[in-house]
C-alpha cells in the first residue's frame, strides 16, 4: 500500500494527528541564527569616531559591526579589527567579548579566537582555523580598517 492510500484509510484526523507532530519537529528553530557568508577580502573603509554609529567604540570592550567586520577597542584600549565571519562553517556572528582579556566569539558553535585570530578552542567537534584580521590605522578622529 502506498503512502497515500495508508493516509486515506486513515482518515483526515489519524492523519494530521501523525504528520502534526513531524511538522513542528522539522521547524527551522533548532538552526543557528546569522547568515553564512564568505571572508571579507580587500577590506579598506573608514570609521568616523565622532558618528553616533561609532559609539561603543568610545569604551574598553565595544565593538561594532561594518562591511561584515567587527571593529572593537580592546580591553587596552587598542582598537582592533577582525572578521565577522566565523573560520568554522562562515557564519557571520563573531563578535568581542570581555572573556579571558579580550577574545573574538561566535556564538553559533562556541569559536573562540585570540586577538590576533588564533584559534582557543581549536578540537574535533569544532576545528575552527585563525580568524582573519585586519589592520587598523588611527588618524585624528577616523580609524582605517584595512588588509
Amino acid at each position: 500500500m502506498e503512502r497515500k492510500q495508508f493516509l486515506r484509510s486513515l482518515g483526515a484526523g489519524a492523519a494530521f494527528a501523525l504528520l502534526f507532530p513531524c511538522t513542528q519537529g522539522c521547524s527551522k528553530d533548532d538552526e543557528p541564527n546569522g547568515d553564512i557568508k564568505e571572508v571579507p577580502t580587500g577590506v579598506d573603509f573608514t570609521v568616523d569616531l565622532t558618528s553616533p554609529e561609532s559609539a561603543p567604540l568610545a569604551d574598553n570592550g565595544g565593538y561594532i559591526l561594518k562591511n561584515d567586520v567587527v571593529v572593537a577597542r580592546n580591553l587596552q584600549g587598542e582598537l582592533i579589527a577582525a572578521s565577522q565571519i566565523c573560520s568554522h562553517q562562515g557564519y557571520d556572528q563573531v563578535r568581542f567579548i570581555e572573556q579571558d582579556g579580550g577574545i573574538f566569539y561566535c556564538d553559533v558553535h562556541g569559536s573562540r579566537f585570540e586577538q590576533d585570530g588564533a584559534p582557543l578552542n581549536q578540537v574535533d567537534n569544532n576545528p575552527a582555523k585563525a580568524l582573519k584580521v585586519y589592520r587598523t590605522e588611527l588618524s585624528g578622529d577616523v580609524l582605517r580598517v584595512f588588509e
